[in-house]
């Protein structure tokens, strides 16, 4: 059993309180002082006993999270972002996966207030009045990230309606006339919080709904992969399009640009482009959502949209921890996002 802070006061003849100024780094106390306590403390083995402060101080000093998974890269770095911040704030994190399974997330959150974590960051796939009121009733402060929920739980994300408003306009500014948005989550939309594809949806059908001569189509559903090569093949010049040689889009001057709700059907579709000998961007342009790390690595550059991954987690830990102090900060708070012009398009 390692030492006790009532050990090292006595070892160091010092007063326990000091000792505790000494090891939180916290209050006034002289610098030979409080090296002889940490040396002592490091030297013997000393341990906080977290579970006597969080009886004392009424905090464990760790956050939860929930989120879909981990195998969205967005989800990745966001989580990656979040425990660093937490960390330097003097937290630890708790990441939970709900799968987008909407009773399983019920099931974590009461798990969570149940193990007495001090607040939750959550990105839900609830939704309605119901989890609304559920969210309110909880003894602990919730930020939502990713899909809003209602004006009375604070969130934190960007404004995905102009976001993708502004990606319509530029691929509009590149001559673009056939626009093909790809959002495949969207067929779940009456069953999940889809808050997030529902703006960027809404921000393309606003910027589309602007221009009289500009072709549209939406595509939504799993199966999006062969959706888009029969929206592809109508614009063929032949039936070549069928034996993967190269195709050339009959109409010149009717332009084709993919834009994706996010990076991963964008790559996803790039490969099959590249299957069916569809050039990018002389062909097809295409344009992706949420500007992940992994586009680092990937040539041609693709064109997208940073939601500010980085600051949103960054913020929501602030956020939280200012609620955890009984601050208010506010309770809605976009940041800002960035057109990423990439050579997709």
């Amino acid at each position: 059993m390692g030492i006790t802070t009532k050990e090292i006061a006595k070892i160091c003849e010092v007063s326990r309180t000091t000792v505790d100024r000494a090891l939180k780094g916290r209050g006034r106390i002289n610098p030979d002082t409080k090296a002889k306590i940490l040396t002592v403390a490091r030297e013997r083995g000393y341990r906080p006993d977290l579970l006597a402060r969080s009886l004392i101080t009424g905090k464990t000093m760790h956050i939860g999270v929930v989120v879909f998974d981990i195998r969205n890269y967005y989800f990745a770095e966001m989580l990656n972002s979040i425990e660093n911040r937490a960390y330097e704030k003097g937290y630890y994190v708790n990441i939970n996966l709900q799968e987008e399974d909407r009773e399983k997330e019920i099931h974590i959150i009461d798990s969570m207030v149940d193990r007495r974590v001090d607040g939750i960051i959550l990105c839900p796939v609830n939704k309605g009045p119901e989890f609304e009121k559920y969210i309110l009733s909880l003894p602990i402060p919730v930020v939502v990230i990713g899909n809003f929920i209602s004006s009375q739980i604070p969130f934190i994300g960007i404004n995905e309606k102009q976001a993708a408003y502004e990606a319509v306009d530029m691929l509009l500014k590149k001559a673009y006339s056939r626009i093909i948005f790809v959002c495949p989550p969207l067929v779940y939309r009456d069953s999940k919080n889809l808050y997030s594809h529902e703006q960027r949806a809404a921000g393309f059908q606003e910027r589309i709904n602007m221009e009289s001569t500009i072709e549209s189509v939406l595509i939504t559903g799993m199966d999006y992969i062969n959706i888009l090569k029969n929206e592809l093949k109508s614009a063929a010049a032949d039936s070549k399009f069928d034996t993967l040689e190269q195709p050339q889009l009959s109409n010149k001057r009717q332009r084709t640009a993919v834009f994706c709700s996010g990076d991963i059907y964008a790559l996803t579709i790039m490969k099959h482009l590249n299957e069916w000998g569809i050039r990018v961007p002389d062909d097809v342009g295409i344009m992706g959502f949420d500007n992940i790390h992994i586009l680092e690595f990937i040539s041609p550059q693709l064109s997208t949209v940073s939601n500010a991954v980085e600051s949103v987690a960054i913020t929501a830990v602030d956020n939280l921890v200012d609620l955890m102090n009984n601050k208010k900060p506010e309770k809605i708070k976009f940041l800002e996002h960035h057109i990423i012009g990439g050579s997709t398009v």
